[in-house]
């Protein structure tokens, strides 16, 4: 890409003091002061109330989040984000090295939807500061992401991902469909893989859950009956994880850490206990970290997620991120069908006639209809 000048939004606060204090004394001593005031912003966007900069970089894309990317200065090293920790991040540069990087305050202040604008699995290239520490320069277009609403911004969990493993636990705490369906939703919105993996299975009967792992599987999906405990599926689930850049997500308690800590022997991440009152895990992982594998790839482990609202999905784009809605759609008697309520259409037909599970299309109206936590 070319280098140009880019104007570039920036959060409030980023501008100086559009007034300066003590209006009063400096009028009395110069009477000609109030003319020097700044009253206006100029049509140009140019003038000093203005929250936008000029900066030289490169455009970005949707994917990144960000309106530009900074360009990178003579010397800077290339390294990918393990984890942030507050205002800080490990970066591990292609040779293994490790750094602890601060970000540069130009990336901060960008005006974005995102509630951190640096990430783990990002690509980023930062300046070397003594032997350890660095300042992240630039942050590379991100291929993928998964992510979800909080505080009405943008949470980006994890960046530049080949698939999501989406685990839920048969028992303790309860599965629950409707979780994986948002998670599947944000999955097939950003093209990431997705793979459910249901844990704990020797809690449970295992034909038990043929029904509902026969509904995903009918759609195209990898569905995996494992236990951590038990190492029921292990291996196969290894197999999976191994070369690609993988994301584990799912509520607390269903038993991440410890499907990690089978895959990766030595690994050693906490795991914590599901509360026998309320049947919800407690948050043993506070924030995503990258791990990588010596099978090759790399995987992020993620807090447990109790509500997953997602981002960015309008009511009418949603039967669209439904595999199994999908087939039916073009059969509606109406183009801007909501499958909720009107005559001759073709998902609805499908319910009445069998074809479509039930529990699946309920799914579907909720999140139409807003519940989108």
């Amino acid at each position: 890409m070319a280098k140009r000048k880019i104007r570039a939004d920036f959060r409030k606060g980023h501008q100086g003091k559009a007034r300066r204090g003590d209006l009063t004394r400096e009028l009395a001593q110069d009477d000609r002061a109030e003319d020097r005031l700044v009253s206006s912003e100029r049509v140009s966007g140019k003038g000093e109330l203005t929250r936008k900069r000029t900066i030289v970089g490169q455009d970005g894309d949707e994917a990144s989040g960000l309106s530009v990317l900074r360009d990178i200065g003579h010397g800077s090293l290339r390294g990918r984000v393990l984890a942030v920790f507050g205002l800080a991040s490990q970066v591990r540069t292609d040779d293994g090295r490790l750094f602890r990087c601060a970000t540069r305050r130009v990336l901060k202040n960008m005006s974005t939807d995102q509630r951190h604008v640096v990430v783990a699995g990002d690509i980023v290239y930062f300046r070397q500061d003594g032997e350890e520490n660095g300042l992240i320069e630039r942050i590379e277009p991100r291929r993928s992401v998964l992510c979800r609403t909080s505080r009405k911004r943008q949470h980006v969990l994890v960046a530049n991902v080949d698939q999501v493993v989406i685990v839920t636990s048969a028992a303790e705490p309860t599965l629950k469909p409707n979780l994986i369906d948002r998670m599947l939703v944000e999955a097939e919105r950003n093209r990431v893989r997705p793979i459910l993996c249901i844990n704990k299975i020797d809690l449970v009967e295992p034909a038990d859950l043929q029904p509902l792992a026969g509904v995903f599987g009918q759609m195209g999906y990898q569905v995996l009956l494992v236990s951590a405990e038990r190492n029921i599926g292990m291996a196969q689930l290894r197999g999976l994880l191994a070369g690609k850049a993988s994301v584990v997500a799912g509520q607390s308690g269903v038993g991440k850490s410890s499907l990690l800590n089978s895959v990766e022997q030595g690994l050693g991440l906490k795991v914590g206990e599901v509360s026998e009152e309320n049947q919800k895990g407690k948050h043993t992982t506070t924030s995503a970290r990258l791990i990588p594998l010596a099978a090759g790839g790399y995987v992020v482990d993620t807090p447990g997620i109790r509500q997953f609202q997602l981002w960015d999905v309008i009511p009418e784009e949603v039967a669209g991120y439904y595999r199994d809605l999908r087939p039916y759609i073009n059969l509606c008697k109406y183009p801007d069908c909501t499958h909720t309520h009107e005559i001759d259409c073709g998902v609805k037909n499908a319910v009445a006639d069998g074809r479509l599970d039930v529990r699946r299309y309920e799914s579907y109206c909720h999140l139409f209809a807003g519940d989108m936590v």
